[in-house]
């Protein structure tokens, strides 16, 4: 795995980095982090919880990854083609305001996106996704369509997502990424925030509610 660090790279491996992240209790994964604003903030304002960001796209990474908190990390990879190495690590994952490829692997049906997601998490792991009206009506998605065309394909992929939660321009304004920021600014600042657990096959039950900590409220 390639690890980036302002503009030097370096590979990890899977071994090293469990070791790493082995003294914490949570490990959030964040797809498609963009510039990595929300995995530093989430990173600086919990230090007992290692955060990763991942991104396809290493240029706008670089400010944030040079300035990375030790319980941060940033890889280098595509959302669609995770590395394996990351299997079963997340007790936590977002996905804030997908676009393009990401954002029609949740839409797309036979696309395997649901099911690696499902493979990246522990059982009773926490998921949270964020849409915005704008990317969705790009992939021909009207906002509530598209809410409900994702809590579908995520609940056949083995996910227990609670209906959707209208984000308006003040909470988009309060969550820390920089989309969201220009979200609440511009002209089209509707979205909705789809949160719930990856079911546990194994016993077949639903996780358990007492157990469900959000990091981040919407």
């Amino acid at each position: 795995m390639e690890v980036l660090c302002g503009k030097h790279s370096t590979q990890l491996d899977g071994a090293t980095l469990r070791r790493r992240i082995a003294e914490y209790s949570t490990c959030l994964i964040d797809l498609g982090t963009g510039d990595g604003r929300f995995v530093r903030h989430l990173a600086t304002q919990r230090p007992a919880i290692f955060v990763i960001g991942v991104d396809a796209c290493r240029e706008q990474l670089r400010a944030s990854s040079r300035s990375a908190p030790p319980n941060a990390l940033f890889l280098i990879a595509n959302a669609l083609a995770l590395p394996a190495e990351l299997e079963g690590l997340a007790t936590h994952l977002t996905i804030n305001f997908p676009w393009g490829s990401l954002l029609a692997g949740l839409l797309a049906e036979g696309s395997l996106l649901p099911v690696q997601l499902f493979a990246l998490m522990q059982p009773g792991a926490q998921l949270e996704l964020r849409l915005n009206g704008g990317a969705l009506a790009e992939q021909g998605w009207s906002l509530e369509a598209g809410a409900v065309r994702v809590r579908q394909r995520m609940h056949a992929a083995g996910f227990d997502l609670r209906a959707p939660d209208i984000l308006d321009a003040q909470a988009l304004h309060a969550y820390p990424t920089t989309w969201a920021k220009r979200l609440a600014f511009g002209r089209d600042p509707r979205a909705v925030a789809l949160s719930g657990a990856r079911l546990d096959t194994l016993s077949g039950k639903r996780p358990d509610e007492r157990q469900k900590v959000a990091l981040v409220s919407n």
